[in-house]
């Protein structure tokens, strides 16, 4: 069986990802857990197909990564490419912050998630009286 969400040959790599968490993905994740962000439901390291996602909101389809310095090789930039067209073939659309502009403006970065997701939450639309 073929699983594009959360294969389980990853689940011992996405538990130890949880928890060995940057501080950008402590900050971030204390900002979206909960459904306190738009009331979206994300998850930490959520894999699809062979990568996994530092957060993901299944609900609009959008994955946050953040990035620290080590992103910011040609190799790493090649890799990161590769991912986020992997997943745009998948319909997911993929937000990159970089790590210290995320611990210095947390506001910042919540403000452009909020742009991108808003139009994307379906509203439903109250039931009629009968």
């Amino acid at each position: 069986m073929t699983y594009i969400k959360n294969n389980p040959t990853f689940k011992k790599r996405r538990k130890e990802l949880r928890h060995n968490q940057t501080e950008a993905e402590k900050v971030f994740w204390s900002h979206v857990r909960d459904k306190k962000f738009c009331d979206l439901k994300f998850f930490r390291q959520y894999s699809i197909g062979p990568y996994i996602l530092d957060f993901y909101s299944p609900a609009v389809k959008i994955a946050v990564e953040l990035d620290g310095g080590q992103h910011n090789n040609c190799d790493s930039r090649e890799y990161d490419a590769e991912r986020s067209e992997y997943l745009k073939a998948q319909g997911i659309d993929v937000m990159r912050f970089w790590n210290h502009d995320l611990l210095q403006d947390i506001q910042a970065v919540l403000a452009k998630l909020e742009t991108r997701v808003t139009p994307l939450i379906r509203v439903t639309p109250p039931l009629s009286p009968s």
